[in-house]
Parts: C-alpha cells; structure tokens; sequence
C-alpha cells in the first residue's frame, strides 16, 4: 500500500522503469537467449508492472476524498482503514501530526508499522483528528454445549 506522496512518486517512477524494460524486451533482436527465458522475463515484468499499477491506481482513488466507507473485517484492518482516511482527507503526514501535536517523524513511524506502536488512546486520538466515525460490533464467543 503507497501511504505518502513519497511513496507515490516513488512507485510512478518504477512503474515507468518497468514499462521502458518491457518495451526493450519486447523488441529485443538479439536472439542469444533462449525463447523460455525471454518469455519469463517478460511475464514477470509484467506481473511486477501490474502490482504497481494496481498500487497507484489505488492511491490515486484514495486520493480523491470521495467518501468512502471501509468495511473492517478484523482489529487488523484498522491500521490500513486510518492511513487510507488521512490520504482520503487530503491530509500529508506532517499535517495530521500537527493536528495531534506530534512531529511528522512519529507518523512516519506509526504509518510504517500500520500503528503497532501505537496505544489505543494514541488511535483514538487519531480516529478523532481524522474526523472519522467508526462502528464497533463485539462479538462474544457462545457457549460451547455438549450433546450427549
């Protein structure tokens, strides 16, 4: 997942490199290579370029501030839902910093490790810089009955 314009610039940049290969490899005259290995060079680029695509495809749509509702499947998912909120608020990490009083670097930081440093009243405070609502549902174990 790109999480910062960084990122994004980054990916643009490969994805652009990965194109240029796969032009020259398509249009390769030198024949020293046998054909099954070309063919595998060419997949993999190709693999490799559509990852990436479908990355900035996804930044980009992020981007756009459409509102968007995140379906959470799992406390897991959280990290993810709150990085794609700040994108989707059109916030940069330095800006939701300065919303919860921290330098940028701590973002960076929680970003990068999808907020596993982070405490729960950290992600609230978060969640409430970002203007977000969450819906929590808890599901409670049921009780396991034995049939004789």
């Amino acid at each position: 997942m790109i999480k910062n314009e960084r990122q994004y610039r980054i990916t643009r940049t490969q994805a652009r490199k990965f194109h240029e290969a796969l032009r020259t490899l398509e249009d390769r005259t030198d024949h020293s290579m046998p054909e099954i290995l070309h063919r595998a060079q060419i997949d993999a680029i190709r693999s490799q370029l559509r990852d990436l695509e479908a990355e900035i495809a996804d930044y980009e749509e992020t981007a756009q501030g459409t509102p968007v509702v995140f379906d959470l499947t799992s406390f897991d998912a959280l990290p993810e839902a709150l990085i794609r909120a700040r994108i989707a608020a059109r916030l940069t990490q330095r800006e939701l910093a300065d919303r919860l009083g921290l330098k940028e670097q701590q973002i960076q930081r929680y970003e990068a490790t999808n907020y596993a440093t982070a405490d729960l009243q950290r992600i609230g405070e978060v969640i409430d810089a970002l203007g977000i609502e969450i819906s929590e549902r808890v599901v409670l174990p049921g009780r396991v009955t034995q049939r004789e």
